[in-house]
């Protein structure tokens, strides 16, 4: 497989570049992953593709305000971004500057990109990869974010952050710290329509992963199988393994709640090594993952998803493209585009079945 095999094009006024007033508000694009067939319906029309035998599986995380802007002593601007906490108040970030700054440097947290005064600092540590480990100096990172942070937008939305988007750019249902970017496809669940499915007799479950800013990384090899996957924190939990296999007793579809629960649970599925694995196969996880799945993986756990539009050539157009086929999703894509969908983070959504009933 080759990463131009995922690419398309896409107009650039279809990027969404804000969100709807209401969040249900949103299209929804039915993918039947079986026949390839397409319906075009809205988001608030969830609730009649599914039973009352199946099993939603939401993603707890919370975006962190997580870009900030510091100066440095000699006066150079700089942009970082936190991609994680680490023991002891530390954080890994992407630091962004005209030159790198160096180990032991003092950097200076601004309430923007063109102040210049504040009184917290951090100190830069070692690197691990492309990321630097940084020391809060005076202060705490999580206090810098809490007072200076801006909401870490992607990088094709273009537009500085805005005060809606601290609340927007969450999901109602997000509680656990941790991301720097949304699971998007959560942005369209509002709590009228929680509540239908709720009173649908729709269940629930809950699973952590928390998005890096490597899920925007490009893949920037043309063999697909020599890409290096980025790794997240990942938590499923005993009372989410119970539900799944509750789900699958009662002939339920398990259905994920964006590419990221897709991933948290077939990477619960994936730690299983020794005997023969079944679908229903799934064990507590809690840890880091770099799972990678595209066209040929195999999905142990997931029956349907529902998601938003994804970049061309990344890996989650690869993993689209592997549970519902490539051919199925390249003219969902172009009947998307066709009928003006909006794309992207603050865009429409789908909802994909897989390629094979279990």
């Amino acid at each position: 497989m080759k990463t131009s095999d995922f690419t398309f094009d896409l107009p650039a006024e279809l990027i969404a570049q804000a969100p709807l007033p209401e969040r249900s508000a949103s299209r929804l694009l039915h993918v039947d992953g079986e026949s390839g067939a397409l319906s075009h319906l809205g988001f608030r029309d969830l609730p009649t593709l599914l039973s009352d035998r199946d099993l939603l599986v939401f993603n707890n995380t919370r975006v962190l305000p997580a870009r900030l802007f510091a100066q440095k002593q000699t006066g150079g601007r700089v942009e970082i971004l936190i991609e994680r906490m680490l023991g002891g108040g530390n954080a890994l970030a992407h630091v962004r500057a005209s030159k790198s700054p160096k180990e032991g440097a003092l950097l200076l947290i601004t309430p923007d990109a063109d102040s210049d005064v504040s009184d917290l600092t951090v100190r830069v540590g070692g690197r691990e990869g492309s990321l630097f480990v940084l020391t809060p100096e005076s202060g705490s990172i999580k206090d810098m974010m809490r007072r200076f942070g801006h909401m870490p937008l992607p990088p094709y939305i273009e537009r500085a952050d805005t005060a809606e988007d601290r609340e927007r750019y969450q999901t109602l249902y997000g509680r656990q710290d941790g991301a720097v970017a949304a699971p998007t496809a959560g942005l369209h669940f509002d709590q009228a329509l929680l509540d239908q499915l709720d009173a649908a007799g729709i269940r629930k479950a809950e699973v952590t992963l928390h998005v890096g800013a490597g899920t925007f990384q490009p893949v920037r090899v043309e063999n697909i199988a020599d890409h290096t996957m980025h790794s997240e924190h990942v938590e499923v939990d005993q009372t989410c393994v119970d539900a799944v296999q509750a789900c699958r007793e009662r002939g339920g579809q398990v259905i994920a709640v964006g590419t990221t629960a897709v991933r948290s649970l077939e990477s619960a599925a994936a730690q299983q090594t020794g005997s023969a694995i079944t679908e229903a196969t799934i064990q507590p996880f809690h840890g880091d993952t770099n799972i990678f799945l595209y066209p040929g993986c195999e999905f142990r756990v997931v029956d349907a998803m529902v998601t938003n539009f994804h970049l061309p050539e990344s890996t989650l157009m690869m993993l689209v493209s592997a549970f519902a086929g490539i051919e199925t999703i390249r003219h969902a894509y172009q009947a998307a585009i066709d009928n003006r969908y909006r794309f992207f983070s603050y865009g429409d959504a789908m909802f994909i079945t897989g390629q094979a009933a279990r």
